[in-house]
């Protein structure tokens, strides 16, 4: 297995780089470490190496794992990267603190109302589909800043971000430029973009958090 402690340090003078030639300040950029199909024997070592930020794809396998290391690490920041079923919303609510993936009517609705049954409020963003890819989970472009709108407005939910996941097999500048676009003009200040192949290029395109797993922890 690819040594994660080296490779972690490795990314991380990588975005310090990127941050310096974007004229951003350090630490401008969050690094989400994507930890999905990795057994808590292998996040260890990272947690140990002062990573904080971890990113989960499913619930059920979150929720295998990551109460056990919490009670070792308090201070921890688990967030929610894959598509959300409304009928996992209170255990999402329960575990994570941030949920990336809010992307419809159904999930905002559940949401706001497990956050307020438990009094737990994880921080929310919103995901864009910005290619328009049918088999990805994602809001249109074109009805997101409605849709934050709604989600504040109606479900009581405050918003914080946007989120993208580009086509694999292609220029994914334009896809974080519209990004930036749409999270300007929602009137949110977080933009979760860049994963482990292009996260420098998320950076120069203002990125506030990047998620990257395979650069850090080796291939699946």
């Amino acid at each position: 297995m690819t040594n994660a402690v080296e490779q972690l340090h490795a990314v991380k003078a990588k975005i310090a780089s990127a941050e310096r030639e974007a004229r951003r300040g350090p630490g401008a950029v969050t690094l989400v470490a994507v930890s999905k199909t990795f057994a808590a024997e292998h996040i260890r070592p990272v947690i140990e190496a002062d990573q904080r930020v971890f990113g989960e794809n499913r619930v059920q396998e979150a929720q295998g794992k990551w109460p056990a290391l919490r009670e070792a690490f308090a201070d921890l920041e688990l967030h929610l990267i894959g598509p959300l079923q409304s009928n996992k919303a209170k255990e999402a609510v329960a575990l994570f603190d941030v949920i990336e993936t809010v992307d419809r009517e159904k999930i905002a609705a559940e949401l706001s109302k497990e956050m307020a049954r438990q009094g737990r409020t994880p921080k929310l963003y919103v995901q864009v589909n910005t290619g328009s890819e049918p088999q990805k989970a994602g809001i249109e472009p074109r009805e997101a800043v409605a849709f934050v709108k709604r989600c504040r407005e109606v479900h009581g939910l405050a918003i914080e971000g946007l989120m993208c996941i580009p086509p694999a097999d292609e220029n994914p500048g334009p896809h974080f430029a519209l990004l930036e676009q749409l999270a300007r003009e929602a009137g949110v200040a977080k933009l979760s973009m860049g994963m482990s192949g292009d996260y420098e290029t998320a950076i120069a395109f203002g990125a506030t958090s990047v998620r990257v797993g395979s650069a850090i922890f080796g291939s699946r």
